[in-house]
């Protein structure tokens, strides 16, 4: 008889939002068993999970979405139950240089993932749910008014936000065509700890730290929604656990800023923590030639997950960049072994050669 409750493969969970949730998951539910899946790619980072990775309810696999045959070993060794799928490509600028890398990953991955839940479970049974974790990009772009509904029509933009739009699409397919019980939720920027340095806090933090350039796209008015990682590890357990089947919910952080606001914010910060002169990196700031395709502005109304399930974030944008300004801070280690890709054998020193 299985000692669990419910046994979760928690697909991506090396990465920075997964290992997020995977914790609290860990931490939150000991009567559930965590299947922690990652390909570990240049964004997965086991480091991320070094103080649970000894817990009882917890396992890490080392596999590949895109490989059903993996995925198939996995589902019967487990016995999983129940799935919630972060596991993607996930940067704008590496899917405009390689666009087939997400179609393989964010595509076919989810498809094979999808496949391998029908094909386990009972589809009967309300008990096994197949959860989404999605992007707000897939909306579009918005001009200064507006907000994205989950009842927004798909307007994506970028190959990474086509391609996550078209794993939407599966998603809610097989819950109609075979009955696979599915959610989905679609949310804005994250940010905070564990976060791979070529995203906008973190590199901009580095850069501040070690006087580099801050490159800005274009003038720096892209507007973005932005949203706590804690906070969004908190709206995936509500929604996991209280949405309704078939629903899709959006999450936002309700922290709109321009992206020079939060550069310039950043600045003050960490100059202020490092005691130098106020403004002192201003002079950092370095304009680069827009991206392709930039979307101007993203904003998420989150009323319904709000009205259903109570969900508020916690973090204002300033309480949340500062604690993650200090997270980086308090552990410029971790950012060097990224920055110098050790990070990339603490598989091998942890899993392997043990």
């Amino acid at each position: 008889m299985n000692q669990f409750k419910k046994t979760i493969l928690i697909t991506g969970g090396a990465g920075f939002i997964g290992s997020h949730l995977v914790r609290l998951f860990v931490n939150k539910y000991p009567e559930y068993k965590i299947v922690n899946l990652d390909k570990l790619t240049y964004a997965g980072n086991l480091d991320n999970l070094k103080d649970i990775e000894g817990r009882s309810n917890y396992e890490f696999v080392k596999g590949d979405i895109c490989n059903q045959t993996e995925l198939q070993k996995i589902f019967s060794d487990h016995k999983i139950d129940n799935v919630i799928h972060l596991a993607a490509e996930s940067h704008v600028d590496r899917s405009i240089s390689n666009p087939l890398e997400f179609v393989q990953t964010n595509v076919i991955g989810t498809v094979n993932l999808l496949n391998t839940a029908k094909n386990n479970w009972n589809i009967e049974s309300s008990e096994n749910i197949f959860y989404h974790v999605s992007t707000d990009e897939v909306y579009g772009s918005l001009g200064e008014e507006g907000l994205f509904l989950e009842t927004t029509p798909y307007d994506p933009r970028s190959p990474y936000s086509a391609s996550k739009a078209s794993s939407d699409h599966f998603v809610r397919a097989y819950q109609e065509t075979y009955g696979l019980n599915i959610k989905i939720s679609n949310c804005s920027n994250n940010y905070g700890s564990h976060q791979f340095p070529e995203k906008l806090i973190p590199l901009i933090i580095n850069n501040i730290l070690n006087k580099k350039p801050l490159p800005i796209y274009g003038k720096g008015d892209n507007v973005r929604d932005w949203l706590h990682v804690v906070d969004h590890a908190e709206a995936i357990d509500l929604i996991f656990h209280q949405g309704k089947i078939g629903e899709t919910f959006n999450i936002g952080g309700h922290n709109e800023r321009k992206n020079i606001e939060i550069v310039k914010l950043l600045i003050d910060l960490v100059d202020e923590k490092l005691n130098r002169d106020k403004g002192e990196s201003l002079n950092l700031i370095t304009y680069v030639k827009d991206r392709a395709g930039h979307d101007q502005r993203y904003a998420i109304d989150a009323e319904k997950l709000k009205t259903n399930l109570g969900w508020t974030p916690r973090y204002t944008v300033e309480q949340g960049i500062e604690k993650t300004v200090e997270w980086y801070l308090n552990n410029m280690e971790w950012v060097e072994n990224i920055v110098s890709g050790d990070y990339l054998n603490y598989y091998e020193n942890q899993y392997v050669d043990r």
